[in-house]
This record gives structure tokens, sequence and C-alpha cells, in this order.
């Protein structure tokens, strides 16, 4: 399978990562306006799985290093099976609470507490687990991405035309969400065998890894995504009769997104085995930030920028560029 050697390269794959991270959503507007986003859902989860299955018969079978894909899932023990395909249970839970909670409460308040839970959590649990670079350089420059995250969501505040939701229901529900999200990273890492050049019985690679972790997404969705169809966040249920009179085009949307956001997936696991799981997961969570360059500049989301707004949203990327600079420095070798 294929191997990443370099530092450096293992840093590009993250970047990557946090590009399919922060730039999946954008499919959504690809999709009829009316298109429900439970509905969208099925199709992304597909596309998850797609992606994942796409990297295992590629990649998975390239090179002379480690197990090819069918060998590793063949060989793989129940505890790793389980604990990728839980990976991929908690991440589907934390995605729809965070799609809640953005709904209820808005993005200045589900995005700082959401994501940047999810990201001190994460990169913590899997440093504590395989420490991996300098801790010091680590935890600078997460503190600085999540201090980029809250001036991004100020600036979302400040530019929204209503004051921030105040919703102790969305805050919930956010705080819930960064809590799972935080934390499924830890279940696929466990699951895999730290050196990928030296396989371990019963662990697996990160390609198998990754698809069943993706067939913990598809799977979970079933249960998952019909919860929120029947008690949905906001708007009234969803029947599941709706999604077949989709279109090809919001089915396809839908596929695209899972594609997008699954590379990213596999991409920061296969650079994890060289940056190690605290630096990837940290860069990839970086997403937000991605998010917010498309609302800036392509979807010109600040067009009549509110008082104050251009300043946060100058401190915001230049608090997240030194911030992802700290991240990569932490392991320089």
């Amino acid at each position: 399978m294929f191997i990443v050697h370099s530092y450096t390269l293992a840093v590009v794959l993250t970047v990557i990562t946090m590009l399919c991270w922060g730039s999946w959503a954008n499919t959504r507007k690809l999709a009829a306006t009316s298109w429900r986003f439970e509905l969208f859902y099925w199709d992304y989860a597909l596309g998850v799985l797609l992606s994942a299955l796409a990297f295992g018969i590629t990649l998975g079978n390239a090179g002379q290093l480690g197990r090819h894909f069918i060998s590793d899932l063949e060989q793989a023990s129940a505890f790793s099976l389980t604990h990728a395909a839980f990976g991929g249970v908690v991440f589907n839970l934390a995605n729809i609470m965070l799609v809640a909670a953005i709904e209820i409460a808005g993005m200045a308040v589900a995005f700082p507490v959401g994501i940047g839970l999810a990201l001190v959590l994460g990169v913590i649990l899997n440093y504590l687990a395989a420490p991996v670079g300098d801790p010091t350089l680590l935890a600078m420059g997460v503190a600085l991405v999540v201090m980029a995250i809250a001036l991004d969501a100020e600036a979302y505040r400040r530019q929204s035309r209503h004051s921030v939701r105040l919703s102790i229901k969305g805050l919930l529900l956010a705080l819930a969400s960064g809590v799972f999200m935080g934390i499924f990273y830890r279940f696929v890492a466990v699951a895999m065998y730290p050196d990928a050049a030296r396989p371990i019985a019963g662990l697996m690679g990160s390609y198998a890894a990754v698809f069943i972790f993706a067939g913990g997404v598809f799977l979970s969705t079933f249960f998952w995504n019909t919860l929120a169809m029947r008690f949905p966040a906001m708007g009234i249920p969803v029947p599941f009769s709706d999604y077949w009179r989709g279109t090809l085009r919001s089915h396809l949307a839908g596929v695209l997104g899972g594609l997008v956001w699954g590379c990213g997936m596999s991409l920061s696991i296969i650079a994890a085995s060289r940056a190690g799981f605290a630096i990837s997961y940290g860069l990839g969570q970086g997403a937000t930030m991605i998010a917010a360059l498309w609302g800036v500049f392509v979807w010109k989301e600040f067009r009549d920028p509110a008082r104050g707004v251009p300043a946060l949203l100058c401190a915001m990327f230049l608090c997240f560029i030194a911030g992802l600079a700290l991240i990569v420095l932490a392991r320089t070798t």
C-alpha cells in the first residue's frame, strides 16, 4: 500500500484534508434549494463510503510495504473492526448534531463551541495516546486556531441583522457535538498499527481502517438520520418518500459532498502515520477557516461589512495562519 515517508508530504496531505473538510458543504448549493439537509445526508453518507472504497482498491493496493487492502480487511480482529466502525457511528452523530445546533442557535454559537471543543479535545486525546511532536508548540497552535474560530463567529454575529439566537438546546447540542467530534478520530486510530510499514496481526492499515469507519458512517445513517427526519431541529418532519422525488442533480450533489469529505478523511489518516494523529487531526480541523474563506471571497457573505467586521476577519486569518504554522513546526523532523 502507498505509505507516506516524508513529513513534508504528510503536511501537504493534511492541508488537502483541511481543504476537503472545509469545502464539502459547498456541494449543498448544487442541490435544489428545496432539498432538505436530511435528504442530502443520505447521498453524502454513500459518497463517504465510495471514497474510502476508491482509496482502498487503488492506493491501498499500491507498493510492496504493508498489507494490501483486501488482505488487511480479511485478517482484522473483532477489536479493530469494532473500533473503526464505532468511530464512524460517533462521527455521524456528531456531524448531525452540529448541523442541528447551527439550525437552532446559528453558526456564531455552534461553530466556536462545537468545532472549537472538538479541535482541543481531539488534539489532547490523540497526543496523550501517541505523543508525537513538541507539546508546547502544538498547544500554542491549537489555541491560535481556536481563537481564529471565535473571531470568525464574532464576525458572522456582527454581520447578521439579528442578534445571536440564544438557545439552551442549541448550546447543548453544540457541546455534545464537540465532544463526539473530538473523540471519533481516536477510535479509528486505535484500530490501526502505528508504523504503516510494519503490520501487526489483527490491526489494520490506514486504507482498511478508513473503509470500516466509512461503513460505520453509512450504516449508522439509517438510525441517526431517520431520527433527524422524524424529529428535525427546525421545520416539519421529512417523509422518506421525499428522497425519491429528488432530482439527479440533487442526489449527485450529496454524493459529491461525501466524496470530498471522505477524501479528506483518507488523506488525514494516511498522513497520520508520519505526522502523528494529533498533528494530522489538528490541521484537518482548521477546515472551519477554509469554510470562512469560501464565505468571504466566493459567496460574498461580507459584501457590505458591518462595523468592525473587516478587522475581525483580518485578525481571524492571521491567527489561523500562525496557528497552522505552529502546529506544523511542532514536528519538523
